[in-house]
Order: structure tokens, then sequence, then C-alpha cells
């Protein structure tokens, strides 16, 4: 576990866990950062296969054909429905906005910033889709955002596919959008990734934009 902290950034690489355990550490987390009780923080993990929808999804995204084995959460963030699992990079910042700049729209731009230019540090070219949150190649996903706010003090975040199984999409609709496919950094440059260089690599990329340091 990585337990770092950078200026007023506590960082904890949390390993692999399960998505409710991290959740209930989110939340945690938020309250106590609220209460002004510890620094700003930035959870890293990678989580089992889970389908999570966020509190306006349409549940018909979630498909009668998915891996019944895989776990479902109804979920306090924004957004629809997503997938979390094992070879996907997810980001948890809890973040008190009012020592930044207290404004939704500039934090989701921002987290969208940081993850293409992690992408680019691996020769990968990515976009934003006018009128639609997250990350994409082309006219694929590759990753995906939602967040809930309150008192300014940010929690969940991101995901980015690494090396995830894109198969388990196939069991939803990604994010209700329905003429867009996902892909991964592992499908784009045609071989696994070594995550804990995709993690360096956002940390530092983190760090240059809420922060202006560098890991």
């Amino acid at each position: 576990m990585i337990d770092k902290k950078l200026d007023q950034i506590k960082i904890h690489d949390l390993g692999k866990r399960p998505y409710q355990e991290v959740w209930a550490l989110q939340k945690e987390t938020q309250q106590k950062r609220i209460d002004g009780e510890i620094d700003d923080t930035l959870f890293m993990v990678e989580h089992e296969p889970v389908f999570t929808l966020g509190k306006n999804a349409n549940k018909n995204h979630l498909l009668q054909n998915r891996d019944q084995s895989v776990k479902v959460f109804n979920i306090d963030r924004g957004g629809d429905i997503t997938f979390h699992g094992p070879g996907q990079l997810v980001v948890y910042p809890i973040l008190n906005l009012s020592n930044y700049k207290k404004n939704v729209l500039w934090y989701m731009r921002t987290l969208e910033q940081i993850i293409m230019d992690t992408l680019i540090d691996f020769s990968i070219i990515a976009k934003r889709v006018e009128g639609l949150t997250g990350v994409w190649v082309n006219n694929e996903k590759i990753a995906a955002l939602g967040v809930r706010i309150k008192k300014w003090v940010t929690m969940h975040g991101f995901s980015i596919n690494v090396n995830t199984d894109l198969n388990y999409y196939e069991g939803i609709i990604p994010c209700g959008i329905f003429n867009h496919g996902v892909t991964s950094m592992k499908e784009q440059l045609y071989c696994l990734q070594n995550i804990e260089d995709v993690k360096k690599a956002l940390l530092n990329n983190f760090i240059h934009h809420f922060m202006k340091g560098e890991y």
C-alpha cells in the first residue's frame, strides 16, 4: 500500500478491495474531511466485478443477459450504470473544493484532463465528446466519471480501463449510452499494461493539476 502525503493530499493505494468496503470508507472519509478532521485524500483501488447504478440511473440499462454472478449496487453518485472490475484503475478523490475552485463543472473537466494527460503518457490520444461525461478514444469510452459532492467535499471519482475484461460491458448499456462502445489501454496498445506504471503517471498528472507539484 502506498501511504504518502503530497503537499496536502494524502495518497492511499488500497490494492484490490471489495466495492462495498471502499464505498463505506469513502463515506467515512468524506465526513471527516467535511468536519476538518483530515486533509484531502485520494484512494486508488481495483474492485472485484460489480455493476453500480447512480442515483438517477435507468434500471433497464442493466441487461437480462448479464453475468448474474456480478454484484449490483445502487449508489449515491451521479451518472447512470457502469462496471468496475479487475484490471481497471478506480480513483476516488476526497477533496474540499473550497481550497481549489467551487465549481462542479470545473472539477469534472479537470478530472477528464488528468485522465487524458495520463493516457498521452502511454501514447493514447483521448478526447472529450460534446454533451457526454467521460474520456474517449475515437468513439469508444476508456474512462468513466461519476461524483457526489457534499458541502463542497467530493467522493466517488473515475475509472480507467487498463487491462479490463470488456466482455462484462455486454451486460449493461454503459453510462446509458447506446451508440458508443468501450475500450481499454490494453486494447489500444495490443498488450497488457503495468497498472503500477499507470498509477504513477496518474498521480503525477493529478498533482500537477491540483497542487502544481510532482510525485
